[in-house]
């Protein structure tokens, strides 16, 4: 139906353009986009409920008669309060309604309606507080199915729900089909016009389950064959071949022995850019402290003896400075140039940096955003590596590999992503896992604690001091913009005059120059600070061994696998090391979210149970990851997800079974969502 995409909004009967800039702001330009617009929630006015068998604060709809006249007064605050008593069968309970000037001209003594809301207890019995209302025959129309949308200021959901009415009656009786027919009957979904017409008035449960399953597993399906698009466009042929692997002489340059898994890692990464025409585009996905910065340094060692520039970009100043330490000391005697370029530089410092890059004398150009900007400039850029990729979206990083001729390709993530979701998120990328930690890495035991238990937390990190050792404490925020949560300065100084007045503590936050947080980072690893208070920059980058002690305070404002980084401060050193979370919530689901912490230090299992909790959100903060915006879909319903990839694996192979038609409505449908992000790649 691609011509209702190209009819606008404003054509709809009843819609003018004051009404259609109001859609507008809701993403709805045209009658397609509008069709797509898909209820958030339902309200099931088919199920009628007796009063007495009503959950409390639970949506429910009842039938019920109302049994006494209207009885509206004004309250000392200027409101207008109308209360009457309804009963049915069962039980009896009072109707509230707040300002309705007009209720006593639409309900009247005797009427028998159908109220829709939450059921409440009060002293005086069973309440129901503004409820909707409607005459019983009302229902017929939609079989008890009301759709509620997303809406806007002046949008009522009458408006939205008439419109989709009229829509629907231009949807063609031949409609083409996004999903192929054979595709359909495969994984039973029905078809796309029923799927429709049912996800916006479904007569039942049935009906609408049929229909979300068959819209999410099409919006999954299609989003998966647009990053295959970006995957096979993203292969682009290059020149730089590795005519030598130099593994083993980089091994040579460490005092630990590389794990199974870090070398199974080298090689697929060398493999690709030895083998085959196409640029290497390649994920390592490993967990806190897996080792895949050993893995990025082996495969730069390789590229760099091979001739090539390398490009390491980090999301923070903290961490690209971790690197470029870490690297400088690894290559000091090899003859290796690594150079550091990020914001904090000096400005005549860049200038020299940059010089270096664009004559070829820096082998490896280690920084953050810095390294995008114009001025930078590469002389052989052979290899292209970004740490924290769910930090950068999908044009950042193209950004980076513009600045070489078709450079191999290698991004690494500290996040866990359950598979089938990284196939989605990564879906442009081959993708190797370390899943095994290297020797000598504790485990981290874990507790969860109350404030009544603080001073006993706080005595233990004083004891873990005494014997040489250092501690973290996060808090959330920055500043005293919530009257819940204690800033990171306010909380340091209360911490110093009371429970560590005789521990040097440092303080760590975003807010703070780059010089002083380096100040207090080089402090913190030389042993000066004992206690570092910090906000999530310390999530990454931060590598004190010494250190044996995270206490993470209001644990409940973080997601689990932002929990599970920032334990992974701690643990990397040959001490026993601890993380304690504080939190005073009493939300049993909160809680029990929590204690997954204390359970695993599995950040596989983890990011599972973030997922299914939380959403996708907590992976990749604001829509960070790029990817289309989903209309129905959630990366967390993992039954669909493993259904659409399974649909995509059949398609892929059976392509030939399926009709020029019907791929081109396929790809047509593929290009709309992917063109909405600027993804102009797919046209």
């Amino acid at each position: 139906m691609p011509s209702l995409y190209s009819v606008p909004i404003e054509n709809l009967k009843g819609i003018g353009k004051k009404r259609a800039e109001m859609f507008n702001r809701l993403g709805v330009y045209s009658v397609g986009d509008l069709l797509e617009f898909y209820p958030s929630r339902y309200e099931n006015w088919s199920q009628i409920t007796d009063i007495s068998q009503a959950p409390i604060n639970e949506n429910v709809c009842i039938k019920a008669t109302v049994g006494s006249f209207i009885n509206t007064v004004r309250t000392k605050g200027g409101r207008i309060l109308s209360k009457f008593s309804a009963f049915d069968h069962s039980a009896g309970v009072e109707i509230v309604f707040f300002n309705n000037r007009y209720i006593n001209s639409m309900i009247s003594y005797g009427d028998t309606l159908l109220f829709y809301g939450k059921i409440t207890r009060s002293v005086s019995g069973l309440q129901m507080l503004s409820p909707q209302f409607q005459k019983c025959d009302a229902v017929s129309d939609s079989a008890g199915y009301k759709p509620i949308y997303r809406l806007t200021g002046g949008l009522q959901n009458r408006i939205v729900s008439n419109a989709v009415k009229t829509a629907l009656e231009m949807l063609p009786q031949n409609v083409r089909d996004p999903l192929p027919q054979a595709l359909r009957e495969k994984f039973s979904l029905c078809d796309y016009k029923t799927a429709i017409e049912q996800v916006h008035f479904p007569q039942n449960g049935a009906q609408l389950e049929q229909a979300r399953r068959r819209l999410i597993c099409q919006e999954l399906f299609i989003l998966m064959q647009g990053m295959l698009k970006l995957k096979k466009a993203g292969k682009s042929s290059t020149e730089y071949k590795l005519c030598k692997d130099y593994t083993d002489e980089f091994s040579s340059l460490l005092q630990f022995d590389l794990t199974k898994a870090q070398l199974n890692a080298i090689h697929d990464c060398i493999n690709d850019m030895t083998n085959g025409e196409n640029a290497m585009s390649r994920l390592v996905q490993g967990d806190v402290g897996s080792g895949k910065t050993a893995v990025a340094a082996a495969v730069c060692y390789s590229a760099v003896k091979n001739g090539w520039q390398c490009a390491f970009m980090a999301p923070t100043e903290i961490l690209a400075r971790q690197h470029h330490e870490s690297l400088s000391r690894l290559f000091e005697n090899s003859g290796i140039n690594v150079d550091l370029l990020t914001g904090a530089v000096s400005e005549s410092q860049k200038k020299i940096v940059r010089q270096k890059t664009a004559s070829g004398e820096t082998d490896i150009a280690v920084g953050t955003h810095a390294l995008i900007t114009d001025k930078t400039r590469f002389n052989n850029l052979g290899l292209v590596i970004t740490d924290e990729q769910h930090r950068f979206g999908v044009s950042q990083r193209a950004k980076l590999v513009s600045k070489g001729d078709n450079p191999h390709l290698l991004v690494m993530s500290a996040t866990p992503i359950p598979r089938t979701l990284g196939l989605i998120i990564y879906g442009d990328l081959d993708i190797s896992v370390i899943d095994t930690l290297p020797p000598g890495r504790h485990k981290i035991d874990t507790f969860l604690i109350n404030k009544s238990m603080h001073s006993r937390a706080c005595n233990f990190i004083k004891e873990q001091i005494k014997s040489g050792r250092q501690a973290y404490i996060v808090c959330p925020l920055v500043e005293e913009n919530d009257t819940d949560v204690a800033s990171a300065d306010e909380y340091a100084a209360e911490l110093m005059l009371k429970e560590f007045s005789d521990i040097p503590v440092g303080i760590l936050h975003g807010k703070m120059k780059s010089a002083e947080k380096e100040k207090v980072i080089t402090q913190f690893e030389k042993g000066e600070i004992s206690v570092l208070v910090s906000t999530t920059v310390v999530e990454v980058g931060v590598n004190v061994p010494n250190a044996t002690v995270m206490m993470i305070e209001n644990a409940e404002r973080f997601g689990l696998s932002q929990l599970h980084q920032l334990r992974g401060r701690v643990g990397r050193g040959s001490e026993k090391s601890y993380c304690i979370l504080v939190s005073e919530s009493k939300n049993p689901d909160t809680l029990d979210r929590l204690e997954t912490l204390c359970k695993t230090n599995d950040g596989f299992k983890i990011a599972d149970a973030d997922l299914h909790q939380r959403g996708p959100g907590d992976f990749f903060g604001e829509r960070q990851h790029g990817l289309p915006k989903l209309a129905i879909a959630d990366f967390a319903d993992r039954e669909n997800l493993e259904t659409a990839k399974k649909m995509g694996e059949y398609f892929e192979e059976n392509k030939n079974a399926f009709s020029a038609s019907e791929i081109s409505t396929l790809n047509a449908c593929t290009k709309r969502l992917f063109n909405r992000e600027g993804y102009n790649i797919l046209n």
